[in-house]
Formats: structure tokens, C-alpha cells, sequence
């Protein structure tokens, strides 16, 4: 065998191997594999794993804005006119959360740790200075009182009560004092024969440095679609605030983290005390944040809407005046009775019957959206914006005369938007990560494009082998053809009759030309 078939004998035997084993990598998806079993591994909620300091205090910037409805037509409405409100905003706090007193439990399956919050303003963020502003709104301390008392003596001592105090549909205060509490003078009056009253109201009162219980959570280790899964809360395996189990289920993470390797087809579930229930957030399309690719995730119509529409949700009705239309959650039941009713702002997904009944709302995607948007490899958060609104149903209450006037209303008091974006210092971690992901995933390529490039060495070796052989054919068939011509045009005869007497010398031939017979 020469060097130029043991070449190509060679190239092909390597060709096939690469393209073989490179193939056969490609579609058994093995270091596909490797990476993701890699990543399950690594992200869990256990101590030195790459997320669990980012978990406990996560570093990108959170800022939490409120915006108020400040109703500009008390008077009228109380006559029987559509509410008016001009919305006032944002009041911008940066939020600092950090989970606090986290423990491993259940022999390190699982993790305790309580959610800390706290707020500080921000004024070049805001419109306006907190403390000055004033705001005009539905008074909820009384009207969670009137909700309250059932029973003509009662209510007849509330409704003194509240004349005597100044309260009634109404109330002016200042956006520090709605935020962070006042003293209520119902309130003081009533909680001076019931220690279990308190007397400061305020929509975020206790709410600033402070935690909203324990919660236990699945590190991830056993299953990782587990991960950052609430397994508790307050020690509570479900809530008891509804009518069906369903609606009661503590369902998904608190928000903060999610499982990586996320897929468009799934949903996924969070539970918020905020809302006293667990949510559903379904996939709408694919966005990209600082370089970084995600899916975005956002909650359906169907998570707000009414029983007709959605009977998964009748578990929501406690009583028959507690369901709502589409886009409205009544959440009494874990507000101490008051007759707050929460929804994305503006009615944004409701019933337009809501966005109608008041003037001044205009519900825009753009801006009342709520949306996660989430790396689908990791699961890290890398832009996200929780949005949501504070209502007061109001209507005509037996017993008090400053409600005779009413229709039922769902008067808007404020929406708050919790925004974060990814900060750079992190975006170029999950980079890395992703990109030594990419690198590793697709490692088999490298196999399949060796083989294609020895492939064409091949095919270029046997081209100049054929070629070469066809060379070689061409002088052997000139050279017969030349040799033929000769000899026809050579004879050969005996020089003399003595060639046969010779046998010293041999034969003598002589070359004459041939020459035509007949000539």
C-alpha cells in the first residue's frame, strides 16, 4: 500500500469516528445533560451553594412606589354622583429585604428563614414630599368598623361614636400618615373597652423592618423543581381563610426564587400573604434584560376572575356578597373583616363595569401590568415588576345614616409598584454561567465539525487520486498508441539468404519501409 491510499484510509477512518461519535453526542444530548444535572446540583438552598447568599440577601436594587387615588368630588358622590380621582404618585421608597434567623430543618431538606422588609424615601423619585402631601380618600377604619358591627344597639353607639369622633365616608391625610399609620380617634374610642382594637391604622403599619412570619421552604437537593418551594408558612401547611382547599393550597415560592430550567408551558405558582392566597403566572413571550435571555411570565385574566368565568375561583366566595365580577378579590377575610377588595391598578384585566363606575381610571398594559421576567437556564430573576391595588367597597349600611346614600362602589385608595432590574455586577455573573453553559452544551458540535472538515479533506484527497490515476491511464494509452504507429511502418526482412548459415553472427534484419503491395 502506498503513503497516498494509507492517507486517505487514515482521514476516512477519523472522518467517520468524529462525525459518528460527535452525532451520536448530539442526539443523546449527553453533555446537555451533564450541564443541567450540573445546575441542579448547584442550585439549592444550602449553605456554600452558588445562590444561597444572593438568596438570603439578593443584591439587585428593589424600589417599591405608591401612587394614590385622591378623590376630588366627595361631596357630589356622597349625593349620588360618579366618584372622581386624579391619581398622585409615585411616593418612591428604596425597599431592603433580606431573609432573617435562617435555619436549616428537617435534617437540611428543607430551611426556615423569615422575609424582612424595610423602606427608606427616596425624594428625587418621587413627586412630592410625603409628610405635606394631603390625600383625600375613603376612611377605612370607619367603614371597616360599620362592616363589623351587626345589631341595632351596637351599630346605634358606633354611629354616635363616629360623630363624636369627626369620622365618616371620608378622610384627609397626609400620604406619610396613610403609609405608615395614624391614630384612628374611632379606633382610640373603641379601644378603650376592647384591648384587642388597636388604634393605629395605616396601609403599610408594621410593615417597615419587620417580617410577615416564618416561612419554610424546600432547598431543591431532593427535586429540583422544588426549589425555593413554600412548604409552610406561619406554620401553616394551607390557609384557612376560604371555602375549598383549593383556594386554601399554599402554592410556588414566595416570589424570590425559582426553580431553574424553566419551561414556556409551565405555570408557575407564588404564593402572597399580601393577597392571603397563592397566584398563577403563565408564560407570554420571550424578552431580553442587559444582554441576558428570559422568559416573561405574567397572571391571566382567569387569576382574578369571577366564579362564572373561572370556577376554580368560587372557593374565593365566602359568602354570596363576597363574590365579585372578573378582575376583584375580596380579601376580608384575612383583614380583620374590613371590606378591602384588592386588584391590578386601574381594574387593569377587570370587568369594565369597574373602570367605568369611576372617573379617572384608564387601564394600560404598559403600565399596570404585573410581570416576571425570568432566565429560563437559571431561574434568576433579572427584571421584574409586582403591581397591585387597594380598594373599599362601599355601600348602604343599616344602622348608619351617612351610608343611606350610597350605591355599592369599589372606590380605589392606592396601587404600589414593587420594581427591580438585575444589577450589573450580577448580570455579568449569570453571563458567565451561561455562557460556560453554552460552551459545555454544545461541546459535541466540536466533534461533528472536525468530521465535516476531515470530510472535505477526504473528498478532496480522493478527487486528486482520481485525477492522479486518470493521469497515469492517459501517458500509458499514449505511449501504446505511439509504439503501434511504429511498427506499422517498419518491416522486417533478412539482409541476406546467409542468415540461416550464420549461426555466429545470428540473424541479420534489415528495416525498410513498408510499401504498398499492389505497387
Amino acid at each position: 500500500m502506498t503513503r497516498r491510499p494509507c492517507a486517505i484510509y487514515a482521514v476516512g477512518v477519523t472522518c467517520a469516528t468524529l462525525l459518528v461519535v460527535g452525532i451520536a453526542l448530539v442526539l443523546g444530548q449527553a453533555f446537555v445533560t451533564l450541564m443541567h444535572n450540573r445546575l441542579k446540583k448547584e442550585i439549592v438552598l444550602v449553605e456554600g451553594s452558588r445562590v444561597f447568599e444572593s438568596w438570603k440577601r439578593p443584591p439587585p436594587p428593589v424600589y417599591m412606589e405608591f401612587f394614590f387615588f385622591n378623590v376630588t368630588n366627595p361631596d357630589e358622590f356622597l349625593k349620588g354622583a360618579k366618584a372622581k380621582v386624579n391619581q398622585v404618585g409615585p411616593y418612591t421608597y428604596r425597599e431592603y429585604r433580606y431573609k432573617d434567623n435562617v435555619t436549616m430543618v428537617k435534617n437540611g431538606k428543607m430551611v426556615s428563614a423569615y422575609n424582612t422588609k424595610s423602606f427608606v424615601f427616596m425624594r428625587e423619585r418621587s413627586v412630592g414630599d410625603p409628610t405635606v402631601d394631603n390625600i383625600t380618600t375613603v376612611d377605612i377604619p370607619a367603614w371597616a368598623v360599620m362592616n363589623k358591627v351587626k345589631g341595632f344597639f351596637r351599630t346605634t353607639i358606633v354611629s354616635f361614636k363616629m360623630s363624636s369622633a369627626g369620622s365618616g365616608v371620608f378622610t384627609t391625610r397626609t400620604v406619610d400618615e396613610l403609609l405608615w399609620g395614624y391614630e384612628d380617634r374611632l379606633l382610640s374610642d373603641l379601644a378603650q373597652s376592647n384591648s384587642e382594637i388597636d388604634p393605629i391604622f395605616g396601609l403599610m403599619y408594621k410593615k417597615n423592618g419587620t417580617a410577615n412570619g416564618e416561612f419554610i421552604y424546600h432547598t431543591g437537593e431532593e427535586n429540583y423543581m422544588d426549589y425555593g418551594r413554600v412548604e409552610t408558612w406561619k406554620g401553616q401547611r394551607a390557609l384557612t381563610f376560604w371555602t375549598t382547599n383549593q383556594s386554601n393550597s399554599i402554592n410556588g415560592s414566595d416570589g424570590s426564587a425559582f426553580h431553574p430550567l424553566l419551561k414556556k408551558d409551565e405555570r408557575l405558582y407564588i404564593f402572597t400573604p399580601d393577597l392571603c392566597r397563592s397566584i398563577y403566572m403563565e408564560f407570554e413571550k420571550d424578552v431580553e434584560v442587559k444582554g441576558i435571555p428570559a422568559y416573561r411570565f405574567t397572571p391571566p385574566r382567569s387569576v382574578l376572575a369571577s366564579k362564572e368565568e373561572n370556577p376554580a375561583n368560587e372557593g374565593f366566595c365566602v359568602t354570596p356578597e363576597e363574590c365579585l365580577g372578573t378582575g376583584l378579590l375580596k380579601v376580608s377575610p384575612c383583614r380583620n373583616g374590613a371590606p378591602v377588595v384588592a386588584s391590578f391598578p386601574h381594574f387593569y384585566l377587570g370587568d369594565t363595569k369597574y373602570v367605568d363606575a369611576i372617573e379617572g381610571m384608564s387601564p394600560e398594559r404598559q403600565h399596570h401590568q404585573t410581570f416576571l421576567d425570568l432566565n429560563p437556564t437559571t431561574g434568576v430573576i433579572v427584571r421584574a415588576n409586582k403591581r397591585a391595588q387597594i380598594n373599599v367597597l362601599v355601600h348602604r349600611i343599616t344602622g348608619f345614616p351617612i351610608t343611606r346614600t350610597l350605591n355599592q362602589t369599589i372606590i380605589p385608595v392606592m396601587f404600589i409598584n414593587e420594581s427591580v432590574v438585575i444589577d450589573d455586577a450580577s448580570a455579568a455573573r449569570v453571563q458567565k454561567l451561561l455562557l460556560i453553559v453554552t460552551l459545555v452544551s454544545h461541546f459535541p458540535l466540536i466533534f461533528v465539525g472536525l468530521g465535516a472538515i476531515m470530510l472535505v479533506v477526504l473528498i478532496i484527497l480522493l478527487i486528486r487520486a482520481r485525477k492522479q490515476k486518470n493521469e497515469a491511464k492517459h501517458i500509458v494509452f499514449t505511449k501504446a498508441r505511439y509504439a503501434t504507429t511504429a511498427e506499422d511502418d517498419t518491416s522486417y526482412s533478412p539482409v541476406s539468404d546467409k542468415e540461416k548459415d550464420d549461426p555466429q553472427n545470428g540473424t541479420y534484419i534489415g528495416l525498410t519501409p513498408t510499401t504498398d503491395q499492389q505497387a
